[in-house]
């Protein structure tokens, strides 16, 4: 556990991250997030498989960490959810789509300058609207981790909606 989640009460029950955010993996999603390369989701996602394969999680179903509408339109897609479906569809487990809405537009948390203006930007930023999570063990899907603070909100928000526990897996997290 690292120190931050020692000391304070997480609504996440743990996050795992298939790698580390540096280099051919940063530029892998740099391409997929920045540029539009959305064809090399499919490998991500075997490479988050493969993780998930040797290092399980409890998960009943995947729930991909959603883009603000406006940031949905401008990019045109949203490269957790392309994960989410891949890993899905690879792993045989549902993914869970429209539950979580982010409702609150902020700054990219890549813009932020320290982890307390990242949780600060993502407080109350998300919701889930309906019980599709209820009872269930979810794991959710972002491509990268760096505080922690958008998967701890969004597990916030899935618990919120009923959801028994909340697992952060990723990509890559940034040390």
């Amino acid at each position: 556990m690292c120190p931050n989640c020692r000391e304070s009460q997480t609504q996440i029950d743990g996050i795992r991250s298939a790698f580390r955010f540096d280099g051919v993996i940063r530029q892998a999603i740099h391409q997929l997030k920045y540029h539009n390369l959305t064809a090399i989701s499919p490998c991500l996602a075997e490479l988050l498989a493969d993780y998930l394969q040797s290092n399980p999680l409890p998960g009943e179903a995947i729930v991909a960490v959603p883009l603000h509408p406006r940031r949905l339109r401008e990019r045109g897609y949203n490269q957790s959810s392309l994960l989410a479906e891949e890993l899905g569809g690879l792993v045989s487990l549902p993914v869970i789509q429209d539950c979580l809405v982010r409702v609150k537009e902020a700054r990219p948390q890549v813009k932020a300058s320290n982890v307390g203006e990242r949780r600060r930007n993502v407080t109350d930023a998300f919701m889930c609207c309906d019980e599709k999570v209820s009872g269930k063990q979810i794991i959710l899907i972002d491509d990268v981790c760096t505080s922690g603070a958008t998967l701890e909100s969004c597990a916030s928000a899935l618990k919120s909606g009923g959801a028994a526990s909340v697992w952060g897996l990723t990509l890559a997290r940034e040390i």
